[in-house]
């Protein structure tokens, strides 16, 4: 791992990094599993679901084809909409640390494989967007449909040149290897859902175990 060096922009993913979404996201797959006569009560297993694109997961963890992922991604989506959007929380002492960011001058960005527009919604309703710059995300029709063509399509909206003045913030293996892809460092946070082992066999520059953590880059 690279020694600790400050950084003009961050790009933070959303599921498990800036809110724990499981309650909602778990909800939805669950809601989308029964339309295929799939009951699953162990919420834990679901869990490797917060993150990933939901595509990747459906076939994954379930083995549905390419049709069944795309359909399984609307029933999803039926119940998300509603209600998970909102079966949601902000991480304790989360705010804090964005509020500083922002004292310090950094130049804060959403970087996530949730569709755009959910993204948008969710950061509004906890009173996130008063520190972010931009949110990106995937298109609604599966467009951006990588970690890597998010942060490809952040980079270039917000006309970030300098690639090695941004830290992307993820608690997932797909952040790790998106930022990598892109170009740009990753630092991986473990208060989320991935575990130490995953983050550094993706490659992660840097680990903190919690939200306080993110300044030390700063």
């Amino acid at each position: 791992m690279n020694d600790k060096r400050s950084y003009d922009t961050f790009f933070f993913d959303l599921d498990g990094t800036l809110t724990d979404s499981s309650l909602g996201i778990t909800n939805s797959v669950i809601y989308a599993l029964k339309k295929y006569g799939i009951e699953e009560t162990d919420r834990t297993k679901l869990y490797p679901f917060i993150g990933p694109p939901l595509t990747v997961s459906f076939e994954k963890y379930y083995g549905f084809s390419k049709e069944q992922c795309a359909e399984a991604v609307g029933f999803y989506r039926e119940y998300y909409q509603e209600k998970g959007l909102f079966e949601n929380r902000v991480y304790d002492g989360l705010e804090e640390v964005l509020g500083e960011l922002k004292h310090r001058g950094k130049t804060l960005v959403v970087a996530t494989s949730k569709p755009e527009p959910f993204a948008r919604i969710i950061i509004e309703h906890f009173g996130l967007d008063q520190y972010f710059d931009y949110v990106a995300g995937m298109e609604m029709d599966g467009g951006r449909g990588t970690k890597e063509a998010v942060i490809r399509y952040a980079l270039e909206v917000c006309k970030i040149t300098d690639k090695s003045k941004v830290l992307m913030v993820g608690d997932r293996e797909h952040d790790v290897i998106g930022a990598r892809g892109a170009g740009i460092d990753c630092l991986g946070i473990l208060y989320g859902f991935g575990s130490r082992e995953e983050l550094q066999e993706a490659g992660a520059d840097y680990i903190e175990e919690k939200v306080e953590g993110i300044l030390k880059f700063s």
